[in-house]
């Protein structure tokens, strides 16, 4: 793996759209915000066209351009590091359109963001060593920091490259757009006492585990969207085979977003097909988002996962603070690290 140098206040940080922009409410208002907030803690802010953009279909603007901003930002040395200004749906358009070749060949660099970035985050640790942050996009640090935001700023300054899992959840259906837009830069409504759930592997079955036992695995952190992962797997961004021919241990990262049970059940069986998992050392799986208690004809977001990975034989933990049902836990994919599951609580440490 490649290092990025991390970074420090006087250095610039470049805002890019590479899928949703922030050309409309309440994102506009976020953005600004966030940008406020990250040269108050003394960082140089450049956003690309892009980002403020709305006339793409279904994406900032045109893929192409989207593209150029990625690439003209990643290789401009003055420019430290890259966050996404948001999430949305069609990324892996943008993505045809650059070249990671030439990206492989720059001074690493970190990049942040979630969901959709997936798309950029993954084909950048597996194909050419670049490890980035799977955390907050730029509208996310327009609310008032709490342990998601602190902690992603963590690990893109260096330091702390642990993080540990949160006490409490927000419900996915805690705001509606209406009020998304009378208050966009809302804290987060921790109203749910996160409870984890670990399945370890008995004969060939996945079997949950009290809380109380203690959990440990490591490996090389791979992961992110479930949705984008899936869509990646067997394209030229997939790179995986290469890895588990090599006998490199993977921990697995995955959450969904707008996945149904009965697609997280499918999307594991294919990306089992796929040999994504020969060599797994473990799963963190977050809560779904779409799925959230969900149950279709006996499905749930439970042995959609455990009933496809059971014959994997290794720890599945799930109900994680990752990815779209906040708080999540910032990770950096492409890392090497050590998991340790007790008590009702994740640590994850992390090194480069």
């Amino acid at each position: 793996m490649k290092k990025p140098a991390f970074i420090k206040p006087g250095d610039t940080i470049g805002l890019v759209a590479p899928s949703f922009g922030a050309g409309t409410e309440p994102y506009i208002t976020r953005l600004a915000s966030a940008i406020r907030r990250f040269e108050k803690r003394g960082y140089r802010i450049v956003a690309a066209d892009s980002c403020y953009k709305s006339d793409g279909l279904g994406i900032s603007t045109r893929p192409e351009d989207a593209a150029a901003d990625v690439m003209r930002f990643y290789l401009d040395d003055s420019i430290d590091a890259l966050i996404s200004v948001g999430g949305g749906e069609l990324m892996n358009e943008t993505i045809s359109c650059m070249d990671f070749q030439k990206l492989s060949e720059a001074k690493p660099k970190w990049f942040m963001g979630y969901s959709d970035n997936t798309n950029m985050i993954f084909p950048m640790a597996v194909l050419n060593g670049v490890p980035g942050i799977y955390g907050p996009c730029a509208g996310g640090f327009g609310k008032p920091w709490e342990d998601t935001e602190n902690d992603a700023f963590a690990l893109l300054e260096g330091t702390s490259l642990t993080v540990k899992g949160y006490d409490m959840f927000e419900r996915p259906d805690a705001f509606d757009d209406e009020e998304e837009e009378e208050d966009p830069l809302a804290m987060y409504r921790l109203t749910e006492p996160k409870i984890l759930k670990t399945f370890l592997p008995e004969g060939k079955k996945l079997t949950e585990v009290s809380g109380k036992t203690k959990t440990e695995f490591d490996g090389l952190l791979l992961g992110g969207c479930l949705d984008i992962l899936e869509n990646l797997s067997g394209t030229r961004f997939d790179g995986v085979r290469k890895l588990t021919e090599q006998g490199q241990k993977i921990i697995w990262a995955m959450e969904a977003c707008d996945l149904n049970t009965m697609s997280i059940r499918r999307t594991f069986w294919h990306l089992k097909e796929q040999g994504w998992f020969a060599t797994a050392s473990g799963f963190l799986i977050g809560r779904p988002h779409a799925a959230f208690e969900q149950n279709l004809m006996g499905v749930n977001a439970y042995n959609a996962v455990t009933d496809i990975l059971s014959e994997i034989g290794v720890p599945v933990v799930m109900d994680a603070d990752i990815g779209h049902v906040a708080p999540m836990m910032p990770l950096i994919i492409g890392s090497n690290a050590h998991v340790t599951v007790e008590e009702n609580d994740i640590t994850v440490e992390m090194s480069l």
